[in-house]
């Protein structure tokens, strides 16, 4: 046997050698079979997956939405209110959103959307791979990464519930989040196909939380900044990108501090993709939030009595058609002109904020509160108690103590943390429910209508003087005396029955016999049964004369007198007795103010209306909405009356003459004042070629009243008001309602209307 020589290399090397080679071929072909099935397991099996958990397969992960749903998603809108100037005047919601258009997204706030939460938004189809590739990397070096949704998952999310209400529901939580991720991913996909990138950007925006109840960017923008979307800044954009992580922890009005770090930590990222330059971050993250803060509420923004008022008409339309005011999406949209209304409002506070200082002093002054027997002076014993009994305060501790426990007395004199209505604002006091009511109680309210009596469009609608503390509505809901404002129904009758403007009678009170035998002699104002003096009609209706309006209303019967009201639009109850005259008979500030366009649309009487039309979400019309109107009296007539109305404006010492020289300087205005006799009411109703407006003044019971009867005159408490509101108007050259003479009737006068001067002093005010 030969041996082998001392330098040659082991017999077996070469063996070991070719052993480990044929181990690692054997080892990468193994690997790269489990590669290849790995691979091919997830290219078979994750569009299966896919597939089974976008069917549901045998209800094991729960429902999808439908690929119907997808292409027509549906989320509760807030309805809409408009004006006819196309300013927003408020909703109607449950949850307080509101869609805008891409067009209405300032470029500043789509690309701070973008850098802060999808830079690749324009390049992926729904899913951004090279996030979920960052994710992984994270995990695997233990770094978080950031998260991998999209915009478009995150619009999937927002729309639709993705409960596990299957077997899966069970499965831990790994498997419970894979599931969820693929439905979100299914959605992403389909969200993709159907709607472009501009689209779902802007359905994103409109569907994100914000927090203090608002839904979608429109509302978040005015809840936060009292401002349009289309007018963000790239600083407030921040502020409210940056809440779309978490709405409430970064909420800028309660969190200052998170919010301002937050904005500056998007401002950065605004930055770092070269949106905005250094220089502009550093000047910007310098800047306050510069928020301006107001939750929106039915209690919030313009004309809140209206929509109110027309909620009820709103809501029994939507269930005739089939829709949820709260959550449909529709657009209401009315003819209130928010420059009017805000001309209104304006002057509603300015007078009324006047007036109760000096309601309250002159009370004060006489040592009594504003609830007063008119025919004996003194205050009402108990009215307070008396009234506390229909309060919800009262009998809850009634159901809860009983009516005879003393803990119901003592409970309702508990002072309590109270916030209170004030005119320079709320106030924090320790107000008990005795305290309360006796404040709430000795304030005045009002009710002012302005209406075009050319088309009945109602133009501005103020209900009282604060809709969170007072909801009464005093223009539709509320109906009092009219006090002399109903003499015009009594001058028109006898006009249509052929008397002229012109005609005279005597300045003395009738008397008139009743029909149970007593007789009624009505004074004048002043208190006197007149001066004996001929006096027309026209002039008597200037200065409101009680002894000649009683004179005609003898001759044209008060049964004419119901007959012609009624044809003019007054619709509450009139009775037919010789004090009607005076306005004794309730009606709504609303019936008045319809009624009074009749004269001034030369006898055509044309129903309120505030409704032009409603669409859905979509733009789409539902209905629109025209006025109904009928002739009410001959043209002729209705001038005359027009005329008369002049009267008190051009009359000496008539009730209107002394309106702002501003207001009747080269125009053409007609106005009547109304007083009750228990100084509880104080009315105008003012009348111009293309406004007709009204105003009431009084306390939201009859019992509340003025400290006297020249106090309460509607010259004092409603006619400023219509001043003021005119005023308001007039200075505004862009709304369309400038000064101008009364349209003339087509048909010609028998004789020209002029009843000439008179430069006797009036007697005073009207009683009624």
């Amino acid at each position: 046997m030969v041996q082998p020589t001392r330098n040659a290399p082991p017999r077996n090397f070469a063996h070991r050698a070719l052993r480990a080679l044929s181990f690692q071929r054997s080892w990468f072909k193994k690997l790269t079979k489990a590669v290849w099935i790995l691979l091919l397991s997830f290219v078979v099996v994750t569009p299966l997956f896919f597939y089974v958990v976008s069917i549901n397969l045998f209800g094991l992960f729960g429902g999808m939405p439908s690929l119907r749903a997808i292409e027509n998603p549906t989320n509760d809108l807030s309805s809409e209110v408009i004006s006819a100037d196309g300013v927003s005047l408020g909703r109607y919601f449950r949850y307080n959103r509101s869609q805008v258009s891409y067009e209405q997204l300032s470029p500043a706030l789509v690309q701070t959307l973008l850098d802060s939460e999808d830079r690749r938004f324009r390049d992926h189809s729904g899913i951004d791979a090279r996030a979920y590739l960052r994710i992984i990397l994270g995990a695997l070096t233990f770094t978080y990464q950031g998260g991998g949704s999209t915009l478009t998952q995150q619009l999937g999310k927002n729309l639709y519930t993705l409960e596990l209400d299957g077997p899966a529901a069970d499965l831990g939580k790994l498997p419970q989040r894979l599931i969820q991720k693929t439905k979100e991913l299914i959605i992403a996909i389909q969200i993709e196909r159907n709607y472009t990138k501009d689209e779902i950007l802007t359905m994103y925006l409109n569907t994100v939380e914000f927090g203090s109840n608002a839904y979608g960017i429109k509302v978040a923008s005015e809840t936060y900044f009292n401002k349009p979307p289309s007018m963000l800044t790239w600083q407030e954009a921040a502020v409210l990108i940056g809440m779309c992580q978490n709405p409430s922890y970064f909420n800028p009005h309660f969190y200052a501090e998170r919010s301002l770090k937050k904005r500056n930590e998007v401002l950065h990222k605004v930055m770092e993709y070269g949106h905005i330059s250094r220089v502009t971050y550093d000047s910007l993250k310098a800047l306050p939030l510069g928020l301006n803060y107001s939750v929106q509420n039915q209690n919030k923004g313009m004309a809140t009595y209206f929509r109110n008022v027309i909620q009820r008409e709103l809501n029994k339309w939507c269930t005739e058609h089939g829709y949820d005011l709260r959550d449909a999406g529709l657009k209401i949209y009315t003819t209130i002109d928010s420059r009017l209304q805000r001309d209104a409002e304006d002057a509603v506070a300015n007078h009324m904020a006047t007036l109760q200082q000096q309601f309250n002093r002159e009370w004060r002054q006489r040592g009594l509160n504003p609830w007063v027997d008119p025919r004996t002076g003194q205050e009402i014993k108990g009215y307070l108690d008396a009234k506390i009994k229909r309060t919800d305060a009262y009998r809850n501790l009634v159901k809860r103590y009983g009516a005879d426990s003393d803990s119901v007395g003592i409970l309702l004199r508990a002072k309590k943390p109270m916030t209170i209505f004030t005119y320079r604002g709320e106030r924090d006091t320790l107000f008990s429910s005795m305290d309360s009511l006796a404040y709430y109680n000795r304030f005045l309210q009002t009710g002012l209508l302005s209406m075009d009596p050319r088309t009945g469009a109602i133009k501005a609608w103020v209900g009282g003087i604060s809709h969170k503390y007072f909801k009464y509505d005093h223009v539709r809901q509320g109906t009092r005396q009219p006090g002399s404002t109903f003499k015009p129904f009594v001058y028109g009758t006898a006009i249509e029955a052929g008397y002229s403007p012109c005609q005279e009678f005597a300045d003395i009170s009738p008397t008139i016999r009743l029909p149970d035998g007593s007789t009624w002699t009505p004074p004048n104002s002043s208190g006197s049964q007149g001066s004996g003096e001929m006096v027309t009609m026209r002039r008597a209706m200037a200065l409101s004369l009680n002894s000649i309006t009683a004179q005609v209303m003898q001759k044209v019967t008060p049964q004419n007198v119901v007959s012609f009201a009624q044809r003019l639009g007054i619709t509450s109850k009139l009775d037919a007795v010789p004090a009607l005259c005076l306005g004794t008979s309730d009606v709504t500030l609303y019936e008045m103010v319809a009624a009074y366009c009749s004269f001034v649309n030369l006898g055509i009487y044309t129903q309120p209306y505030y409704i032009t039309r409603i669409e859905d979400k979509n733009g789409n019309v539902l209905e629109n909405f025209t006025p109904k109107t009928r002739q009410v009296m001959d043209e002729l007539t209705a001038y005359k009356m027009i005329y008369m109305l002049r009267g008190g404006v051009e009359e000496a010492g008539g009730t209107s003459e002394g309106l702002s020289y501003d207001l009747k300087d080269n125009n053409e205005i007609g106005g009547k004042t109304g007083t009750t006799d228990n100084a509880s009411d104080g009315w105008y109703m003012g009348i111009t070629h293309n406004l007709v407006t009204g105003v009431w003044v009084g306390g939201d019971e009859r019992n509340i009243h003025f400290p006297s009867w020249s106090f309460g005159s509607g010259t004092r408490t409603a006619r400023p008001i219509w001043d003021k509101y005119m005023t308001l108007v007039y200075r505004d050259r862009n709304d369309g309602y400038d000064k101008g003479p009364f349209r003339r009737p087509s048909q010609k006068l028998d004789t020209e209307l002029d009843c000439g001067q008179y430069s006797a002093s009036a007697e005073g005010e009207e009683t009624f």
